[in-house]
C-alpha cells in the first residue's frame, strides 16, 4: 500500500462541489460549538469559587524501591 499522492487527489488546488459544502458546514459547525461553549462557560460560572493561594513548587517524590 502506498502513501498518498497530491496529484493523485481531486480537486486540490480548489475546492468545488461536496467537498465545498462539508469545508463550510465543519467550519460553521466549530464556530458554533465555540459560541455555545463561551456562552455556557460565561453563563454557568459560580459566584461563591473559593480561591486557594498554596504555593506548591516541588511535590515530594517516594521512593518504593530501597
Amino acid at each position: 500500500m502506498s502513501e498518498p499522492r497530491l496529484q493523485d487527489m481531486g480537486d486540490y488546488n480548489t475546492l468545488t462541489g461536496e467537498k465545498r459544502r462539508i469545508f463550510w458546514a465543519v467550519i460553521i459547525a466549530g464556530l458554533i460549538m465555540a459560541s455555545v461553549y463561551g456562552a455556557a462557560r460565561a453563563y454557568f460560572v459560580p459566584a461563591d469559587i473559593i480561591y486557594t493561594n498554596d504555593q506548591i513548587t516541588k511535590v515530594p517524590t517516594v521512593n518504593h524501591m530501597k
